[in-house]
This record gives structure tokens, C-alpha cells and sequence, in this order.
């Protein structure tokens, strides 16, 4: 078991938000402690590399792999101790009215406060709840895009009424020789200036429709066709295809927060309730980011920001009652200028 030094606040989670909080605590000259389960920083992003991220001010619309390498470059700027591969299972407060982050190998981790940045916790891509679907997965059944151009020049099927799916649409749609949307309705979860533009364009768009059925090609691991049917119209036609992409949510593990010795307040028994403060039921534990639920919440990574914000500020306060500027600027912060 190992007992670490003690900081000012330990983050879990090491997607955007929790990235954002570790560089403005910085700034706040904190010490900070920021955990991530898995061997790599970046959250989310990992399964977007060659999606365009829309919503950062004073950014052009950017690939989430360059948005997810300027994240971790900044959030390294004041040097904060980063730990991955640890798996965090509960946290406990001590008599010294310390936290201590314990991890499923028994490593405590002491803090002064806590912001829990996990998001969407260890998730993985939903798979198709269709026969045969796993054995297409290593040739032409997708859940994320590494490279555009593995598409070029080819007829593509997306599965999918989110963001994501738009976005990718709206990626692929010059590139591809041929493109066909599938949502198993008409109501489309997306920016209206992006579905503006897909609407607009020439790729095919089939509502109220699902996959009944992956037909394979000659060699049997590949997809040749999908057999889809209309929910109003009963219809059941075919579609040949070269590549399948599917992009219907996530499915989470279980994640720390929900067991009840943290006595924290959930909403559909997963999301932390809060305040726009960030603040949660438990005094000194900050949640921010999409796991964190309130009024007026917005879960895009510019609200992720907006949230690491206010609970290091908060933080901050309650720490050094006396240092409660509630924005520092960077062109007036010296440790920034000695950068």
C-alpha cells in the first residue's frame, strides 16, 4: 500500500475536464494530483481522432486528436503529479479532515479536496444488438473513425441520429462514392447547422429505420449488405455497403461514485447532482464535466470548462479565504509570463 504526499486537490479522470482543472488549478497555484484509469490521457477523445471538435472558443473546428494533444500539453504546463492506470474504487475522509482517494490496489491518496471529473466512467463504444454483428468487427463493421481516407472512394452505411454521427456524415459525405444515414427516427441530436448541412447535401437519409439483418459478402467475415426495415412504413429493403459505421452511445462499467458509503445525491442513479458551483452533496468534493448534473448544465467541452473553473475558484476559496480572486487573467499571471 502506497500513502502519498498530501495536495491541494486530487482530480479523477483525465478527459477534458479533468485536463482543464488540472492547468487552471495550476494557476491558482494549487497543488494538484490528477488520476486516470486508463494508460493514456484524453478522455472521450480517444474514439474521435478524426472528428472535428466545433465548440472551443478561439479555436477553428479541430480534430479531436490535435484537441485532445493541446489539452494534455497545457494541462501539463505547472507541473502536476499524474498517475495512470489506477483504478479509484472509494473515497474516504480522515480525522485531519483530509481525503484520501483510495485505488482498487490500496494506494491512498491524501488531498484537501476532491473534483471528479470521470464523465461517462470506463465506456465503450454500444455495440449493434444484431446476430453476427462481433464477427464483422475486424473488417468492415466500425464504432469509430481512426482514418478518414479508409473510406475513400467506397459506399458507406452510418448508423446513428447523434452528434457523432452527423459529424461524421458531414466528414465523409465528399469523400465517400456513396452515403446512406440510418436513425431508427427523425429526431436528430446535433448542432441545427450541422444537420442544416447534411439535409442539404446528397447523402441518402432513411428515418424511422433500423438493421434487421448483416448479410455477408463472398468471404463470410466482411459485410456485403444490410437488410433494414422502415418502423412506419413496414417496409424491408436491402443496402450493399463496403462499410458499416455504427454510432449509437456508449455502455459504461460501474463507476466509484455510485456506491453509497459516498453518500453523494445521483441523478437516474448515475449522475453526481450539483450546483452551477459545481459543489456536490458532500462538502470538498467538486464534480464537473458530463458526470456532473444541475440546471442549465451543458455537456459540450465548453462546458466541461466553464466547470473546472468554477470548482478549482471554489476550492480555492475555501482553502485561502484571504486569495479569492474569482478570475485571474493570464496576461497578468507571472508563473504563465516565466512560461
Amino acid at each position: 500500500m502506497h500513502e502519498s504526499n498530501v495536495t491541494d486537490c486530487t482530480i479523477i479522470g483525465g478527459g477534458p475536464a479533468g485536463l482543464y482543472a488540472s492547468f487552471y488549478a495550476g494557476m491558482r497555484d494549487m497543488s494538484v494530483r490528477l488520476i486516470e484509469i486508463k494508460k493514456t490521457l484524453g478522455g472521450k477523445l480517444h474514439f474521435y481522432p478524426e472528428k472535428k471538435i466545433w465548440d472551443i472558443g478561439g479555436m477553428p473546428p479541430t480534430h479531436g486528436l490535435d484537441v485532445m494533444g493541446q489539452l494534455i500539453d497545457q494541462s501539463s504546463t505547472f507541473e502536476p503529479e499524474i498517475i495512470l492506470n489506477k483504478k479509484i474504487v472509494t473515497i474516504d475522509k480522515n480525522g485531519e479532515q483530509l481525503f484520501e482517494v483510495i485505488s482498487a490496489d490500496g494506494d491512498r491518496y491524501l488531498s484537501r479536496s476532491v473534483i471528479i471529473a470521470t464523465g461517462g466512467g470506463i465506456v465503450y463504444p454500444r455495440r449493434l444488438d444484431t446476430k453476427r454483428a462481433r464477427d464483422f468487427e475486424k473488417t468492415n463493421l466500425h464504432y469509430t473513425i481512426y482514418r478518414l481516407n479508409d473510406f475513400k472512394d467506397k459506399k458507406v452505411v452510418i448508423v446513428g441520429g447523434g452528434n457523432s454521427a452527423i459529424d461524421w456524415a458531414n466528414e465523409l459525405k465528399e469523400l465517400v462514392s456513396e452515403l446512406h444515414l440510418i436513425h431508427r427516427n427523425d429526431t436528430f441530436r446535433a448542432h441545427e447547422s450541422q444537420l442544416r448541412q447534411l439535409k442539404e447535401s446528397n447523402v441518402h437519409i432513411h428515418s424511422y429505420t433500423s438493421i434487421e439483418k448483416l448479410i455477408p459478402g463472398e468471404s463470410p467475415e466482411s459485410i456485403r449488405a444490410i437488410e433494414v426495415k422502415n418502423s412506419q412504413s413496414q417496409t424491408a429493403y436491402q443496402l450493399t455497403l463496403d462499410d458499416l459505421i455504427v454510432n449509437i452511445g456508449f455502455d459504461s462499467e460501474p463507476n466509484f461514485h455510485q456506491t453509497k458509503g459516498l453518500k453523494l445525491s445521483l441523478k437516474d442513479n448515475y449522475y453526481i447532482e450539483g450546483d452551477t458551483m459545481t459543489h456536490t452533496s458532500q462538502d470538498g468534493i467538486y464534480a464537473i464535466g458530463d458526470i456532473v448534473n444541475y440546471k442549465g448544465k451543458v455537456r459540450l467541452i465548453a462546458g466541461a470548462f466553464h466547470d473546472a473553473v468554477n470548482a478549482v475558484n471554489e476550492i480555492k476559496e475555501s482553502l485561502v479565504p484571504s486569495e479569492t480572486p474569482k478570475v485571474v487573467m493570464s496576461s497578468f499571471h507571472e508563473g504563465l509570463q516565466n512560461k
